[in-house]
């Protein structure tokens, strides 16, 4: 082929560290990237053709700037990697398209594992977004998505991204799938529950990133670094390697603990991948200066190729990391769901011991209307209240609060309502009843407690007080003063002190746990005692003060009981709301 028949020739350039501008006899035909005053050059190089016109004589120049050396620069990077093609337009494009098809040939198995990558992030991201408080989605979610984000970056689909760019994303990315594998495995080796392992991990994983964006903070005034810059480089690489460590203290205390197959298999891929990556990051960094070969010898030389495509130690491993934590994830999901189900059935039976022992439906009072409101926070709630008529006519009105929720409470709830039932016959006076209360509690409630305030009630308006710990009775709108004693179950030698007063016709004696006063609107604000004052002062029956709790924003179980004493001969009557989460067990009982 001669220049006269051809016209033009094409210039196949391959990728070249950092940018350079090519001379075709003399004259600026392309470029890529710039250099100094002001660079800017791909994080990734790129191939890259030309249209240059021939002639007799042709003189190719090609001039290349290289960036500042990194600390992990091998010292060998810079210029050429490979040589320029020159020839037809038509030729050269069939080689450059026969060398992107080798390059994806090369590649094709990570593009098939990005994609399950992928899958598998957006799949986690949903369950976590579904149960917030199961992390182990959400650290899972993190590490396969900055395991994509990575390969995108370096250079996986040829993108045209700049260095600033490039380096800047990659550095936090980089760390950000460090810190997710670590508290990964966290989760996975059964250390989560670990206070302390989990505080050191989070202090250094926000060291870890805080590095990481410094160092990336950098990428973008690269191009015109000085010793200070490679100085603070060579410094913020070295800690970011430094913790490289970490996660291989993590296995060995996970390694102490009694794992199964699934998670044995992810403490000892995830130790082998640690190993790779120190030996690759440790030997690459300052190699210019060491000029260590081993990286080159053991981490970039493939273990085996197949069909064209070669297979790193790097990569083989990952792959077993990979389908490891999936499998230990899943056995962690299918081991929790378990879980879940016999607690949910558990739950439910204490649901229902619990709808036993809240009445649905109370004596009626001589001389008083009575009004009863029970609002449990979760499934199961820790109030409790009984109302108890004895044979010598006075009634024993219990009302008290466990501390904590769910089932244990219950539990407690149905001790202290089977005590309470035990003793309605007998002449205890209320002071008498918590002495009994706290001997039988002490050393059952596993460092919890119990406040409860006990009312007698006499017909002809006189009731005695005894307070263990609890809030002070309201009468009309004024707090009572009651004796005040520790709550019950703290020590068995305590005693509890009574007081009495008269209610006259039309005062309305009010009792009530610690979810009225503690409930929060959306400012967190609490309803506090100037609102509960104003309430109390309208004698609002039980159901009208739960309601205006419920709506300023209900934060735990409400429960409140009111005795309005009646004028001689008229009706006493009784009303009882008791609500219990899903089962929804409410009623409003009228009785005469």
């Amino acid at each position: 082929m001669s220049a006269e028949q051809q016209g033009n020739y094409a210039l196949l350039m391959p990728p070249v560290n950092d940018s350079y501008d090519l001379y075709w006899n003399g004259v600026l035909v392309g470029h890529q990237g710039n250099g100094p005053p002001n660079p800017h050059w791909f994080y990734n190089p790129l191939p890259q053709s030309f249209t240059v016109p021939s002639s007799r004589e042709d003189t190719i120049a090609i001039r290349v700037w290289k960036s500042p050396p990194l600390f992990v620069d091998s010292g060998t990077l810079g210029g050429l990697h490979g040589a320029p093609l020159l020839g037809d337009p038509d030729t050269i494009s069939a080689q450059e398209a026969e060398q992107n098809s080798e390059s994806i040939h090369q590649v094709l198995y990570e593009y098939t594992l990005l994609i399950l990558y992928g899958m598998v992030s957006i799949f986690s991201l949903l369950l976590w977004g579904r149960e917030h408080k199961i992390r182990v989605f959400l650290w899972l979610a993190l590490f396969t998505a900055t395991t994509v984000a990575l390969a995108v970056l370096q250079g996986l689909f040829s993108l045209p991204i700049s260095y600033g760019l490039g380096r800047g994303l990659n550095q936090p990315i980089y760390a950000l799938n460090h810190v997710s594998l670590w508290l990964l495995l966290l989760w996975l080796l059964r250390l989560n529950g670990k206070r302390r392992l989990v505080r050191c991990t989070r202090i250094l994983a926000i060291c870890t990133l805080s590095v990481a964006l410094l160092d990336g903070f950098l990428a973008p005034f690269w191009g015109t670094a000085g010793d200070w810059m490679q100085t603070i480089d060579a410094i913020l690489t070295s800690l970011m390697l430094a913790v490289q460590v970490y996660p291989i203290l993590i296995i060995l205390m996970g390694i102490r603990q009694r794992l199964d197959s699934a998670h044995w298999a992810v403490a000892i891929s995830a130790f082998i991948s640690q190993i790779i990556n120190i030996i690759a990051d440790m030997s690459a960094a300052g190699q210019r200066f060491t000029h260590w070969t081993l990286f080159e010898r053991i981490i970039n030389t493939p273990l085996f190729v197949i069909h064209g495509i070669a297979f790193w130690a790097s990569n083989v491993i990952e792959i077993v990391l990979f389908v490891s934590i999936l499998y230990a994830v899943y056995r962690f999901d299918t081991e929790r769901q378990t879980r879940q189900s016999l607690l949910e059935r558990e739950m439910q039976s204490a649901r229902e011991i619990q709808g036993l022992l809240i009445p649905e439906a109370m004596p009626s009072l001589e001389g008083y209307a009575v009004t009863s409101a029970y609002r449990p926070a979760l499934e199961v709630g820790g109030d409790f209240f009984q109302i108890m008529r004895r044979k010598n006519g006075s009634t024993i009105v219990a009302l008290g609060d466990v501390s904590g929720k769910g089932l244990r409470a219950a539990m407690t709830v149905s001790l202290i309502v089977g005590i309470l039932r035990s003793l309605s016959d007998a002449s205890y006076s209320p002071a008498q009843i918590l002495q009994v209360l706290n001997r039988c509690l002490y050393g059952r409630l596993q460092n919890g407690f119990v406040t409860a305030v006990i009312l007698q009630l006499h017909h002809n308006g006189t009731v005695t007080i005894a307070n263990a710990g609890h809030l002070p009775p309201f009468l009309n709108e004024k707090e009572l003063a009651t004796e005040g004693s520790l709550p019950l179950g703290l020590s068995p030698a305590l005693t509890y002190e009574e007081s009495s007063v008269h209610l006259q016709q039309r005062d309305q004696l009010s009792i009530y746990t610690d979810g009225l006063l503690e409930a929060r609107n959306t400012t967190r604000e609490l309803y506090g005692f100037d609102r509960l004052h104003t309430l109390f002062a309208t004698q609002p029956t039980a159901q009208q003060v739960t309601e205006a709790a419920i709506a300023f924003g209900q934060n735990d179980d409400i429960t409140v009981l009111t005795f309005t004493r009646l004028a001689q001969g008229e009706e006493a009557t009784t009303s009882v709301t008791a609500s219990f989460a899903e089962s929804s067990v409410e009623s409003l009982i009228e009785l005469p």
